[in-house]
């Protein structure tokens, strides 16, 4: 079972960064559409990617096409099909995905925001793709000019003492977190970036203060519990370390919170090995807060793992609703439905997920929706083939 869940992810900034939508800007060099099976209403096999060269194909590509067949390694592909770096996806003015090569995205975005230096959100978009491809030294250029107009929001504050913290410019990055600390009282990641950058000077006691004042900011941030974890654990002591998170977790104040067992379980559902353990934890989590969807994402998604699809299905079926509002959840249930081969309740949930008004959750339904249908017609197609097999032809009689 193909499931959503386990280990929440950050990019370090309490947000998830995804590819530039409807940055609206001119792209060059090469640059393929990868599209979903929808849009080629003649038919494409569900497992297919579709790869189209939007410019010219190079004269090197068409010599090798001359010569016949071409073996080329993925690397060597988006070369000749015109790519400048290594591609990455984007998505266009309409919402489709497309993949480009990363210094024509990256050149694209700077010409954007030259011709409206004034207009901040396109220096953020620049500065988004730079650090998720690592490229911190021109990140910090295009933040610190965002930083220097007077303009800039706590948010910009935060991910220029991040990009500052991963140069390793630690005092710099010190003075920067700080600044995003007191614009943005209410978020807790200033304080756990700030920790990161005592636990790398070796400052444990200011880097403990920092944990526990993101936990008091936000308690129910597992980003800061999973640090509280991390912290205690660096002693080579992983008891020490479950104990100081559910001992901070037992006050009453953390009644119904779910996340410091999120958090927890989070470090032991990679491995086989410990599975059982992070499911005892995602137990514990969900009952402090039943109604807590990542709490029922993170529990669905290691029964999901075991293939212990009953109890997916089990934990997951009084909450339909919520699947209205988060896919991911909707993808766990509708996974170990399908599978289970329960099609009457895929059906209903198709049908109720096709109501919503998230565009996601929506979208999701159409998808599965097809693929169910397609699943019918090859299973039709098989039957009809097995019967054939089985079948004498007209007028076959035995002779005696």
């Amino acid at each position: 079972m193909e499931v959503s869940g386990n280990k929440p992810k950050s990019n370090g900034m309490g947000d998830n960064a995804d590819a530039p939508a409807g940055v609206g800007v001119q792209l060059g060099g090469g640059a393929a559409i990868v599209a979903p099976v929808s849009a080629f209403p003649n038919g494409v096999p569900g497992n297919a990617l579709i790869v189209l060269p939007v410019t010219q194909p190079t004269e090197e590509l068409k010599n090798l096409l001359g010569k016949g067949p071409v073996v080329v390694n993925p690397d060597q592909m988006w070369t000749l099909l015109g790519f400048n770096g290594p591609p990455v996806q984007v998505q266009d003015d309409q919402g489709r995905p497309i993949a480009i090569g990363l210094e024509d995205l990256i050149a694209a975005l700077e010409k954007n925001w030259n011709e409206a230096p004034d207009d901040l959100n396109r220096g953020r978009i620049l500065a988004q793709e730079l650090m998720k491809h690592q490229k911190h030294e021109k990140a910090e250029k295009v933040l610190g000019k965002l930083v220097g107009t007077g303009s800039a929001t706590g948010d910009d504050w935060l991910a220029l003492g991040v990009t500052q913290m991963q140069l390793k410019k630690f005092d710099k990055a010190e003075s920067t977190l700080k600044g995003a600390q007191n614009l943005m009282a209410d978020n807790p990641y200033p304080s756990l970036h700030l920790a990161r950058v005592m636990g790398e000077t070796e400052k444990p006691d200011e880097e403990r203060t920092m944990i526990m004042r993101a936990i008091s900011i936000d308690r129910r941030c597992v980003d800061a519990w999973a640090y509280l974890f991390e912290s205690v654990r660096k002693s080579g002591d992983e008891a020490k370390a479950i104990e100081a998170v559910e001992k901070e977790a037992a006050t009453p104040a953390d009644k119904n919170n779910a996340a410091p067992y999120i958090a927890l379980q989070g470090f032991f559902a990679a491995s086989d090995d410990t599975r059982d353990k992070a499911i005892e934890y995602a137990k514990k989590a969900v009952a402090r807060n039943a109604e807590d969807p990542l709490a029922l994402l993170v529990l669905s998604a290691l029964y999901g793992q075991k293939g212990d699809l009953d109890k997916v299905i089990e934990l997951l079926a009084p909450h339909e609703a919520k699947m209205l509002r988060d896919v991911r959840i909707a993808h766990n249930y509708f996974e170990a439905l399908f599978q289970s081969r329960q099609f009457d309740k895929v059906t209903k949930l198709l049908n109720t997920l096709a109501a919503s008004q998230d565009r996601q959750v929506k979208q999701f339904a159409i998808e599965r929706s097809k693929a169910v249908a397609q699943f019918f017609q090859q299973q039709q197609q098989q039957l009809i083939s097995n019967v054939n097999k089985v079948t004498p032809p007209a007028g076959g009689g035995r002779k005696d």
